[in-house]
C-alpha cells in the first residue's frame, strides 16, 4: 500500500510543478506583452511628437521661402518698372526731339521755298541780262569782222593753232627736263643701291673641279683596290658611277665624273674601305650603300640648315633636298649653293632698299638656280625647268615669275623678278666669283669683239660686264633702224652656235644720228 501511495504523489507533484510552470509562463507572457505594448504606445506617442516638430518646421522653412520668392519677385517686378519707366522717358525724349526736329525741317523748307522764289526771280533777270549781252557781243564781233576782214571762226582757228604751237614747245621742254632729271637721279640712286647691297654681303668663294684625288698612304693599298684582275676597281665603279684612276702618280687615286654627288659618295666609299682594311665586292656594295643613305642625309640637313640660316620657313621637303644638292652642283668653278645663298643675301638687301618684301626676295634668290639641280629634262632651260619645279611645290607666283624670268626666258611681271636678275648677275660677274684662266677669258672676250666686227656696217664693239653684254656700234649711214635688230639677231645667232659661254650674253646694237654745226 504504502509503495503505491508513493508513486501516485510523485507524479502528483510533477504535475503540480508542470502546472505551476506552465502558469508561470503565462503570468510571465502576460507581462512581457503589458510591457511590449506600453513600449510600443511610448515609441508611437514620441514619433507623433518628433513628426509634430518637424511639420512646424517645414511648414515654417516652407514660409520662409515663400517670403523669399515673393521678396526676389517684388524686386525684379520693380526693376522692370523701373526699366519700363526708363523707356518711356527717352521714348517721351524722341518724341519731342523728333518733334522739335521735324518744325525745324518746316520751318527749313519754308525758308527754302522762299530762297526758291527769289532765285528764280533772280534767274529771270540772268536771263534777260544774258540776252542782252549776246545780242551786244554778236554786234562786237560783226563790227571786229568788218574792221580785220576775218570771221570769228577763222580768228578762233589761228588763235588755236598759235597756243597749241606755244603749248607743244613747252610742254616738250618741261619733259625733257623731268626726263633728264629723272635719268640723273635713278642712275644715283640705282648705283647707291647697287654699292650699298655689295658691299654689305660678304660671300665665300668655293671651286669645283671635275676630279677629285683620293690620297692614300702606300702604294701598296693601290694593289688591293684594284683586287684580283681588276674586280674590285671594276664593283668600285658600277657600284658609284665614277672613273677610277689608278696611274703612277705617288700615294693618289684620281676619282672622275661630272656629278659631284656621285664623286663624294665614292670618296667616303673608298675611304671607309681602306680603313676597314676588308675590299671585295660585296663589301664595296655593302658601303657604297650606307654612304647613299649618309649622303642623303647631309643633303636634307644641308638644306634644313640653309633654310634656317636665311630665315626661309615653309619649303616643301623636296625643295630642302635639291638645296642641300646644290653643295655638290657648281657653275663654271662657283659652287651653286654658296652663289643661292650670295643672290638670297644680295636680294633681299636690294629689295629692302627699293621698299620691297626683302623675304619675298630672299626666298626668291634662294630657289633661282633650283633648275640646274635635277638631272631630268636636261633639253629646258634651267630657269624654266626651276619655274616648274616652284610651280609643283606650290610656290608664290611672284617668286616662279622671279625663277623664270632670271635669264629672261619668260615676261617679268613682278618687281622681284629684275631684282633676282640683278643680284644673280652681281654674284657671277664678280671678280673671282667664277673660276676661268685669264688667258682663255681674255681670249674670248676678243673673238666676242672680232665676230661682230666682221659684219658691215659696224664700227666698233665693246664686251663689258665679264663678258655678259656685247655693244655693237653701227654707222648711221649704212645700217637703218630696221637692219639694227636684224643685225642684233643675226649676231646672237652666230655667237650662239660658235662660242662657249658661261650663262647668257646680250647684243645692244646701237645706231645714232649726230648733226654737229659750229657758231662762229
Amino acid at each position: 500500500m504504502t509503495l503505491l501511495i508513493a508513486p501516485v504523489s510523485s507524479l502528483l507533484t510533477i504535475i503540480l510543478c508542470a502546472a505551476a510552470l506552465v502558469t508561470g509562463i503565462g503570468i510571465g507572457l502576460l507581462a512581457w506583452h503589458t510591457a511590449l505594448k506600453n513600449r510600443s504606445r511610448k515609441i508611437i506617442n514620441e514619433a507623433e511628437t518628433e513628426a509634430e516638430v518637424i511639420r512646424k518646421e517645414k511648414i515654417l522653412q516652407a514660409k520662409e521661402r515663400f517670403l523669399q520668392l515673393k521678396t526676389e519677385h517684388e524686386k525684379v517686378i520693380n526693376d522692370k518698372n523701373n526699366r519700363i519707366a526708363q523707356s518711356e522717358n527717352r521714348i517721351r525724349q524722341k518724341e519731342l526731339t523728333l518733334s522739335q526736329k521735324i518744325e525745324e525741317a518746316q520751318r527749313r523748307k519754308n525758308d527754302a521755298d522762299t530762297i526758291r522764289k527769289n532765285l528764280n526771280s533772280q534767274l529771270d533777270i540772268i536771263d534777260k541780262k544774258n540776252e542782252e549781252l549776246e545780242k551786244l557781243h554778236r554786234q562786237q564781233v560783226e563790227k571786229l569782222e568788218v574792221i580785220c576782214g576775218l570771221s570769228a571762226e577763222e580768228a578762233r582757228e589761228n588763235l588755236m593753232e598759235s597756243l597749241k604751237e606755244e603749248a607743244k614747245t613747252g610742254a616738250m621742254s618741261y619733259i625733257n627736263e623731268i626726263l633728264d632729271e629723272a635719268k640723273m637721279t635713278a642712275n644715283k640712286e640705282a648705283k647707291r643701291i647697287i654699292i650699298q647691297t655689295i658691299q654689305r654681303v660678304a660671300a665665300e668663294n668655293a671651286i669645283e673641279n671635275a676630279v677629285t684625288v683620293f690620297h692614300i698612304d702606300s702604294d701598296e693599298i693601290k694593289g688591293r683596290i684594284i683586287g684580283r684582275e681588276g674586280r674590285n676597281i671594276r664593283a668600285l665603279e658600277a657600284a658609284t658611277g665614277v672613273e677610277i684612276i689608278v696611274d703612277d702618280t705617288p700615294e693618289a687615286i684620281v676619282l672622275s665624273a661630272f656629278d659631284p654627288v656621285r664623286r663624294e659618295i665614292a670618296r667616303l666609299a673608298l675611304h671607309q674601305l681602306v680603313t676597314d682594311g676588308r675590299i671585295h665586292p660585296a663589301r664595296i656594295e655593302e658601303i657604297v650603300e650606307k654612304t647613299k643613305k649618309q649622303i642623303e642625309e647631309e643633303i636634307l640637313e644641308t638644306g634644313k640648315r640653309t633654310a634656317i640660316d636665311l630665315g626661309i620657313h615653309g619649303l616643301h621637303p623636296e625643295l630642302i633636298r635639291l638645296i642641300g644638292k646644290m653643295k655638290y652642283r657648281s657653275s663654271y668653278g662657283q659652287n651653286l649653293l654658296m652663289h643661292s645663298r650670295e643672290v638670297a643675301n644680295l636680294a633681299s638687301i636690294m629689295a629692302a632698299e627699293l621698299g620691297l618684301n626683302p623675304k619675298l626676295a630672299k626666298r626668291a634668290g634662294l630657289l633661282h638656280d633650283i633648275g640646274k639641280v635635277p638631272d631630268d629634262e636636261p633639253e629646258l632651260p634651267h630657269a624654266i625647268l626651276g619655274m616648274k619645279i616652284a610651280e609643283k611645290y606650290k610656290e608664290k607666283p611672284e617668286i616662279c615669275n622671279a625663277i623664270g624670268a632670271h635669264h629672261d626666258e619668260t615676261e617679268m611681271t613682278t618687281l622681284i623678278a629684275p631684282v633676282v636678275q640683278v643680284c644673280d648677275a652681281i654674284s657671277g660677274a664678280r671678280p673671282g666669283a667664277r673660276r676661268e684662266v685669264v688667258e682663255s677669258y681674255i681670249k674670248r672676250l676678243k673673238e666676242l669683239e672680232s665676230l661682230a666686227l666682221q659684219y658691215p656696217g659696224v664700227t666698233k664693239t665693246y664686251a663689258i660686264q665679264a663678258g655678259r653684254e656685247l655693244r655693237v656700234i653701227v654707222g648711221a649711214e649704212k645700217v637703218s633702224d630696221k637692219d639694227a635688230e636684224g643685225l642684233s639677231f643675226d649676231i646672237a645667232r652666230k655667237i650662239q652656235n660658235e662660242m662657249t659661254y658661261p650663262g647668257q650674253i646680250k647684243i645692244t646694237v646701237i645706231r645714232e644720228t649726230r648733226a654737229v654745226n659750229y657758231a662762229k
